[in-house]
């Protein structure tokens, strides 16, 4: 949660079904005047021992990254490559979007449940990001993972959808909820207005926390507040966050808003420790902004209450009839490929059994522009297999970028999507595409953190006099080398190679303090730290094939902690087409 305060607009409520909470839940001292518990509703029970792990893994990235998750930093990166990886192995369509306008840029993940009408979205989200304080658990690892973790409930679960369900961990909240404005701020006038209610999640954890509900007397809020209302929690209203999260932003646009909170630097007042236990007169979180933000500042039945929560919401805003009997899913790898016209590429689509049994899938490809076809080898696999997917381009074909749908069929439908760009060369131009790749003529085309392109001895170059030197400093640094470079199309082999030579004085064998995080696009090709110092260069490569077609940027970026200095040294940069 960011601390400055804004207004809160006005919008507009959206009606909602409201179901029944579960009949597991047990009332804690409910009051005379609660509402009498309705019936249940089949919403799984989400194990809080889960949502705890994925806080684990938050905290491992932050130590593992100067001890913070602050957004620009490689701790953010490694945080959204963490969520990704286990949203896209669940079936997901996975959506990485660069905020451009975030003071420390970097990427929103938006994921979709591939099912449910598109027009018909309710959508979650909570902030990725954290402070450079600390490492960022409570505020906001725990609405991350709390959000996770349903998302991948919802995904085993796999149960009929009545609304697409969209969920969403944004960059930047904590300079002023740049990424989520710069979401809401990208959706085009019908697309705000498939979005039926969005629902935040900022500090669900907090060791001294209350249970506050945003617009509580709302409609859209009524799912959020029949869960905690059938604890006998009697959530009130979240003053102290009006404004000041993700929330703010699509309420500015007009789209009903709802979400959890447990409180931040606020004091609890008497009357509320006296509801819900803790102490009076102190801060929700003691911890809020600060270096003891770890996995030790959370209130696991806080979180666990909250995850339940979300995932009553889920099916109560959502969920139809049941999970069908036989059931699989869809995913293809890579997401996206260039193909000149007269050329072809390829990609892998693989399919999974997520309930009952494995199922004949029949794979078929929508989306494709005037002269181009796509074909499948094999058209048709049982769940659990995969095919090679070829795309074909035509002398004539449409030139841009096209996004395609795969759709698998069987007992019912599922799909995919694979971005296209389609090329007017229909031949290999070849070559090497980096510019300066050895150092040796100034610092263009490169951008780099100022002294980064150096000819200092200290550390010699593989070649000739110059070489790009990351960090090095024996204190907390962040250092980036960065091109944009066109990859031709129509070649049949495409390798990004350089040198590397990695100087420590780190005596560890086990903890990796300071790292070095090679991107193409948005993709991070490795990751190297301190556990990889040698003596020497050492050649490091890697097929872009998928990049055939397509203008990426190339990126180097080196983090160092507060002591023992690590130097990330590279020389002899190529990307060689043929």
């Amino acid at each position: 949660m960011k601390r400055r305060t804004l207004a809160i607009a006005a919008v507009t409520a959206v009606t909602l079904a409201l179901a029944a909470p579960p009949a597991s839940a047990t009332p804690t001292a409910r009051p005379a005047t609660a509402a009498p518990a309705v019936a249940a509703l089949a919403a799984p029970d989400v194990q809080v021992s889960n949502v705890q792990a994925h806080l684990a893994q938050f905290q491992s990235i932050a130590t593992s990254n100067g001890g913070n998750r602050r957004a620009g930093s490689a701790g953010y990166t490694a945080s959204v490559a963490y969520v990704k990886s286990k949203l896209q192995a669940a079936g997901y369509t996975v959506t990485e979007q660069t905020c451009t306008s975030c003071t420390y840029q970097g990427n929103n993940v938006i994921a979709e449940w591939p099912q449910g009408p598109t027009t018909d979205v309710v959508m979650f989200g909570a902030h990725l990001d954290g402070v450079a304080a600390g490492p960022g658990i409570n505020d906001n690892g725990s609405g991350s993972s709390v959000l996770l973790e349903n998302a991948l409930v919802l995904a085993q679960q796999n149960p009929t959808m009545t609304k697409r369900v969209r969920f969403a961990w944004w960059n930047g909240e904590e300079q002023g909820l740049q990424g989520s404005k710069f979401y809401v701020n990208s959706l085009t006038t019908a697309q705000k207005g498939y979005i039926k209610g969005y629902y935040n999640f900022d500090m669900v954890a907090s060791t001294n926390g209350g249970y506050f509900i945003n617009r509580v007397t709302s409609t859209t809020a009524a799912p959020l507040k029949a869960y905690w209302d059938s604890l006998g929690l009697s959530p009130e209203e979240n003053t102290e966050g009006q404004g000041r999260s993700d929330d703010y932003s699509f309420q500015q646009a007009g789209i009903p808003t709802s979400g959890y909170a447990m409180g931040a630097s606020a004091r609890k007042t008497s009357s509320q420790a006296s509801k819900w236990g803790g102490t009076a007169n102190a801060a929700y979180d003691p911890c809020y902004h600060s270096s003891c933000d770890t996995t030790s500042n959370i209130n696991a039945t806080g979180l666990n209450r909250s995850a339940d929560g979300v995932a009553y919401a889920i099916w109560d805003l959502a969920v139809g009839g049941g999970t069908p009997t036989n059931d699989f899913s869809v995913a293809v790898s890579p997401t996206a490929g260039g193909v000149a016209r007269g050329g072809s590429t390829t990609a892998t689509v693989s399919t999974a059994t997520t309930s009952g049994s494995a199922q004949t899938v029949a794979l078929s490809a929508a989306g494709a522009p005037s002269g181009v076809s796509v074909s499948f080898s094999p058209s048709s696999v049982t769940s659990g297999g995969s095919s090679t997917m070829t795309v074909s381009a035509s002398s004539s074909a449409s030139l841009g970028t096209f996004t395609l749908t795969v759709t698998g069929t069987g007992s019912a439908t599922r799909t995919a999507s694979y971005t296209v760009t389609v090329t007017g060369t229909g031949s290999c131009t070849g070559g090497q595409v980096v510019g300066n790749g050895g150092f040796e003529s100034g610092t263009s085309p490169w951008t780099a953190t100022s002294g980064v392109i150096t000819n200092s001895s200290s550390q010699p170059a593989r070649t000739g006099s110059y070489k790009a030197w990351l960090n090095g400093t024996g204190s907390t640094s962040t250092d980036t080398l960065s091109q944009s470079v066109t990859v031709p199309a129509g070649c049949s082999s495409y390798t990004l190679a350089f040198y590397l030579h990695i100087d420590s004085t780190e005596r560890t064998t086990t903890v990796a303090y300071d790292k070095l995080v090679v991107q193409v696009g948005t993709t991070t090709l490795a990751t190297y730290s301190n556990l990889n110092k040698a003596t020497g260069y050492t050649l490091r490569s890697f097929d872009v094939g998928a990049y055939a077609g397509q203008t990426v940027t190339l990126k180097f970026t080196g983090t160092e902690d507060a002591s023992l200095q690590t130097s990330f040294v590279i020389d002899d940069v190529t990307l060689q087409a043929s």
